[in-house]
């Protein structure tokens, strides 16, 4: 979305004047002589007002024709973590089972208010949510050792078992007393060139990769954690950081067939369309028609194009490679600017 309220504007100028790092993530501004777009730290030279406009994020700045900078890179580094949210998560991984409260961040010469603000952008909750998850998942993997209700809630600090179940159930969807659950979802949040991703694994692979701003996400967390059986952890793992790497090498142009191992629990049909997905050749495209041809069923365009829609691992398993029969670019659940990005950078498109 453009921003278009001129008080707003006013005030993201003067942090892209001021190259204030506590705005990275909240705005992008285009530069309408040159035709390139920068984030708010961009060391170049700055613009006049009114030779900018200001953007909401990187997919509407390419879907307007802009390019990145050389210079800040913002597709790499507009969601670089500021460093007083570095603070506040050591503030939490130096004591998990520590309450960090509003003054002890204040104390530590963080604003809560920005805290909060940053949070609610980059993870859809506030910092004391994002704490309360992290605890209840240290609660999870001690009571899965085996230690009792009473001790674990006694050291995360509760006073009282109804307090901390109640706690408990709202983080992690059950009961503390329910230790049925022996399966893990792995979960970790990292950068690309398009935006920040999620990627989630089982130990049998990758289940999940998808950008932070995807609109079925929490459908998809909520349909994956019922048809594995398993918790979500937020922990990085062998295959996260596997495919991590490869996600890299795929962005600087040094890597074109990921190995990473993947788990994607579906139908007989739904497995069936996204193995033929991984069968189209980088740099190529198909219509729903030709995946249809390709499985044997000429007459399945629509069931084709459904599962398509319900893959839950972008790039890899590379959905965005389909297209309309007509050449148009269809649907995209990461948006049809990434879309476009994804066929360029594979030179699908010129």
């Amino acid at each position: 979305m453009q921003i278009t309220n001129e008080t707003k504007k006013e005030e993201y100028y003067k942090a892209l004047v001021e190259r204030d790092a506590s705005y990275l993530g909240s705005f992008i501004v285009g530069v309408k002589t040159t035709g390139i777009f920068c984030i708010a730290t961009c060391r170049a030279r700055k613009p006049k007002y009114e030779n900018v406009e200001f953007y909401d994020g990187v997919a509407t700045a390419l879907h307007h024709g802009f390019r990145p900078c050389k210079i800040c890179k913002p597709t790499e580094n507009i969601f670089d973590t500021p460093s007083y949210v570095t603070e506040a998560m050591d503030l939490i991984k130096s004591d998990p089972k520590q309450k960090v409260k509003d003054y002890m961040l204040r104390k530590a010469g963080i604003a809560p208010e920005k805290l909060r603000r940053w949070f609610n952008k980059n993870y859809g909750i506030t910092y004391h949510a994002y704490q309360r998850m992290y605890r209840m998942n240290i609660a999870y993997q001690e009571l899965q050792s085996g230690k009792s209700q009473a001790d674990v809630a006694y050291d995360q600090g509760y006073e009282s078992l109804s307090g901390f179940g109640y706690t408990y159930k709202n983080a992690l969807s059950q009961n503390p007393s329910d230790q049925s659950t022996k399966n893990f979802i792995y979960l970790q949040r990292f950068s690309t060139p398009l935006g920040p991703m999620y990627a989630a694994c089982t130990e049998k692979g990758i289940c999940l990769l998808e950008f932070t701003d995807r609109r079925m996400l929490e459908s998809e967390f909520a349909d994956l954690q019922k048809r594995l059986k398993a918790q979500v952890i937020v922990k990085s793992h062998r295959h996260i950081k596997h495919c991590i790497k490869e996600l890299n090498a795929y962005f600087s142009d040094t890597l074109q067939i990921f190995s990473v191992p993947l788990d994607t629990p579906g139908t007989v049909f739904q497995n069936t369309v996204w193995e033929a997905l991984r069968k189209i050749p980088f740099g190529q495209t198909r219509s729903y028609q030709d995946q249809a041809k390709y499985i044997g069923n000429e007459k399945a365009n629509r069931a084709v194009a459904k599962a398509n829609g319900m893959n839950r691992i972008a790039i890899i398993i590379p959905c965005h490679r389909v297209i309309g029969s007509d050449g148009a670019l269809t649907g995209y659940g990461g948006g049809l600017a990434r879309k476009e990005w994804l066929l360029r950078h594979e030179g699908a498109l010129t």
